[in-house]
Formats: C-alpha cells, structure tokens, sequence
C-alpha cells in the first residue's frame, strides 16, 4: 500500500507555511517531498513537529539557482514516485536591503528565487503531474499585496511590471528591477508576485484543457508570524502580529495558514483550474474561502504572454 499514497512536492518547506502545509498533508496520508536549501533545518523542523516519518522526505533545492532546480527534477525522478501535485511556496523578501543580491545567473534574487526558479519547475514537472492524472495540482502561493484594489495591497510601493524591460534586459547589471526602474527591495517582492499568479493564469490557459492538470493560487490569509519576515526590522516583527491581531483581524497562525494550502491541493472542491482562492483579509469565524478576483495587473492577458515567453527563454526553455 505504501506506492498508493498520493505525493506532492512543496518547495521552501524548512519553515513557515510551506513547513505547516508539508505537516497538514502528511498527516492526511500524502507523501510529502520537502524541497528546501537547508536540509538540516527542514529534517529538525519536521521532527519537532512530529511528522509522521514514513511520510516524508527532505530533497534541496534552491530556487534562485536554476542548475539547483534541474538537479531537483533529476533527484524527484530517480525516486520513482508519482507527482500528483507540485506547491510552489517559497519566497524570499528582503526590504532593507539597499543594493541588488544576485542568483549565480546575474538575475536580482527576489525574482530569480520568487519567480524564475519556479517557472522552470513548474514547466519542468508538467510531464510528472501528467503521469498522475486524474486530478493532479499545481499550487503557487499568492499575496494580497500583489494587489492594489485590496486593503491590504495599497501601502506603497504598489507592483508594477511596467513593460516588462527587465526580462528583456535579462536582469543583467545595472537592471534589477521587473519595470526596468531603480532598485525598490519591496516592489521587488510584490512584482515577483505578481508574476507568480500570472505564471498560474498562463499555465492554465495553455495547458489545463490539454492535461486536465487543475492551476491554482491561494492567498492563505496574513500569516504575520512567518519567516518570511526574518529580513525585516525586529521591531516590526514585534508589532506586525499584533496589529493584525488586534487591529486589522487579518491575523492568521502557521498552521491554519497551512491547512488551507493542504485543502487547496487535496479538496475535492478545489478542483477549479484557473482559480485564485482567498480567505479574505480580515478572517470570519466560520472561514469560508471564496474566488478572489485578482489584481488588473495579474490579469492581464497579454503581459502573461509576453512574460511567459521572456522568462522560458531567461531559464533556457525557450
């Protein structure tokens, strides 16, 4: 019986979501392969969480180098498991930082790590969630700061792709930023994001009537106490949870932050393919998800295209 257990792949799975989403699944029987940079970290996180051990296993992967993201394929497949649904969860958001960081490839980091890295796997896995039709996922975690029509994405610098100058660009020195413009380490994030829920859209237009492979995104409500925040002012990361605590209502643990990614991958009524699932910014008692319309920006057609087409050929797909 150990062959029949569903697998999923959740990518930066050491902490944060990605590590409560690997626990919700495995606890509802999936086999859960933890992509993660630190393999140490992941393996003590796991076992302080008490994951059930046959129910999981470590693999590195470092998203901001695309050789690394090669390699995972290669390592995924000589497994020999099935993939029945891939979660693109991590991310990385540095918004003190004053100049660029690179990947090995010359791209600024956020959207090497954010962004590329994960197209490459995504496109790269699509033979795998094929073998393990009917009903095969692909999730990538999305963000309410990708868009400025919700509360929660109106504080500046609001994302922008702009004309998309720096995929044409390459990302190469001096251009880091998506828009082509100056370096702004907080635009850097929220763009990455932006391009991860067009990233979702294109793939389902091109590839979901094809494959019957269902595409969705999820904004998990304000995970205010994630690791992701560990670049930003001690001070904030004091504050932060309280004040969506107290004041905004939007907070949400880890944990239930993680439940709701396992209900998205594994739900029977999560099975539309095109979606952008929320559970709103401001959390209700009963919970409800509902289909979030999202930003003018991340649904616009014709930039998805054009993105898709820049970025294959920046990850060398093209």
């Amino acid at each position: 019986m150990e062959d029949q257990k569903s697998t999923v792949v959740i990518t930066g799975a050491s902490s944060g979501v990605g590590l409560y989403a690997a626990k919700a699944l495995s606890q509802r029987g999936w086999y859960v392969v933890m992509g993660c940079r630190d393999l140490a970290k992941a393996a003590q996180a796991a076992q302080a969480l008490e994951m059930p051990q046959d129910n999981y296993t470590i693999m590195h992967i470092d998203l901001a180098c695309l050789e690394s993201v090669r390699q995972f394929v290669q390592d995924f497949r000589a497994t020999g498991k099935p993939l029945d649904a891939l979660v693109c969860n991590a991310a990385i958001y540095m918004p003190l930082l004053k100049e660029p960081l690179r990947s090995p490839e010359g791209f600024e980091l956020s959207v090497a790590t954010n962004h590329l890295g994960h197209f490459l796997l995504c496109n790269l896995m699509l033979d795998d969630l094929k073998s393990s039709l009917p009903d095969s996922r692909l999730v990538i975690l999305g963000t309410v700061t990708h868009n400025p029509d919700e509360l929660g994405g109106k504080i500046p610098p609001r994302p922008d792709l702009g004309e998309l100058k720096g995929f044409a660009a390459g990302f190469k020195e001096p251009i880091s930023m998506i828009d082509g413009k100056k370096f702004e380490p907080v635009k850097a994030y929220k763009d990455s994001k932006v391009c991860n829920v067009l990233t979702m859209r294109e793939l389902h237009r091109r590839y979901h009537t094809a494959t019957g492979i269902t595409f969705s995104s999820l904004y998990p409500g304000c995970v205010a106490e994630t690791p992701l925040f560990r670049n930003h002012y001690p001070l904030f990361q004091k504050i932060f949870p309280l004040f969506q605590k107290y004041i905004t209502g939007g907070y949400v643990s880890q944990e239930l932050a993680g439940e709701r990614v396992a209900m998205v991958v594994a739900d029977p009524e999560y099975s539309q393919s095109g979606t952008y699932w929320s559970w709103g910014n401001r959390q209700k008692k009963d919970g409800k998800s509902f289909v979030q319309k999202v930003s003018p920006e991340a649904r616009d057609d014709e930039k998805a295209e054009r993105m898709w087409e820049l970025s294959a050929k920046l990850v060398g797909l093209a």
